[in-house]
């Protein structure tokens, strides 16, 4: 019996996790499949935009310029050791849209927005907000995760754009104010060297973390534990939860893009 002790608890945590798929993937399914049926709530949908979006610029903005001038920094010091510190402007450029640029807004995002509507959703549950949707007609899914998710989706793109375009001006500015770049030859090099795939892979980056960043604080609050121990847990478990989702789908979608 001691022998077989730990297959058994290993084949208890398998079926754990094995049922926690399931059903987070019953949740998206359900949550894709209203996205066809009526009624809808343009007016939750215009706010989950304001919340997600627009309140998120100068997060977004502030971590994008210190990171491209950051950036900028340690590859021209790196490149100074090989007398390569004429690519400053194409390494910016590349690993800003690329890679920094997406994931970057994606965890800000996930930090900001993931944890916000984990906490929001938790709270109604915890309050029997939800219960009274239901009792009215309206259903939770559909009121609640649809117009956020949808927005997310939407909005992130825009974000990871944005956040791209600021992220190369501070490397700009670094470039051309602390390491004598010159700025018409800075822009050109930058603009050169990218490539529309470049850009076109960010976008898709973007829509893809925004998906998983609200599914996943949609997920935890409508299963989160009463009180407010469980609204604290389920917070915590969304962020942590989309935030290694996120990490985990760049590195597929970099290898979808970039393998060859």
């Amino acid at each position: 019996m001691n022998l077989l002790s730990p297959i058994a608890r290993l084949g208890r945590s398998v079926m754990v996790l094995l049922a926690a798929i399931g059903r987070f993937a019953i949740f998206t399914a359900q949550t894709i499949s209203h996205l066809v049926r009526p009624p809808f709530y343009p007016r939750e949908f215009g706010h989950a935009l304001m919340q997600i979006g627009y309140f998120s610029l100068p997060v977004v903005g502030m971590t994008a310029l210190f990171t491209g001038g950051a950036l900028a920094l340690q590859i021209y010091a790196g490149g100074s050791r090989f007398s390569a510190e004429a690519v400053v402007p194409q390494i910016v450029a590349i690993g800003m849209v690329r890679e920094l640029g997406p994931v970057l807004v994606g965890l800000m995002i996930a930090a900001r927005v993931t944890s916000s509507i984990a906490a929001e959703i938790a709270t109604m549950k915890v309050t029997e907000q939800i219960d009274a949707l239901v009792t009215l007609s309206t259903h939770p899914m559909k009121y609640l995760t649809l117009p956020r998710v949808l927005a997310a989706t939407l909005v992130m793109p825009l974000l990871v754009g944005v956040g791209d375009v600021i992220g190369i001006y501070g490397g700009f500015l670094v470039g051309t104010e602390r390491l004598g770049f010159n700025a018409t030859t800075y822009l050109k090099n930058t603009a050169d060297f990218l490539e529309m795939r470049d850009i076109v892979s960010s976008l898709a980056k973007g829509a893809v973390f925004g998906f998983i960043a609200a599914l996943m604080g949609c997920y935890y609050g409508m299963n989160s534990a009463r009180g407010a121990m469980g609204v604290g847990r389920a917070t915590k478990g969304s962020v942590v939860a989309a935030a290694v989702l996120i990490l985990a789908a760049n590195f597929l979608l970099t290898e979808a893009f970039f393998s060859a």
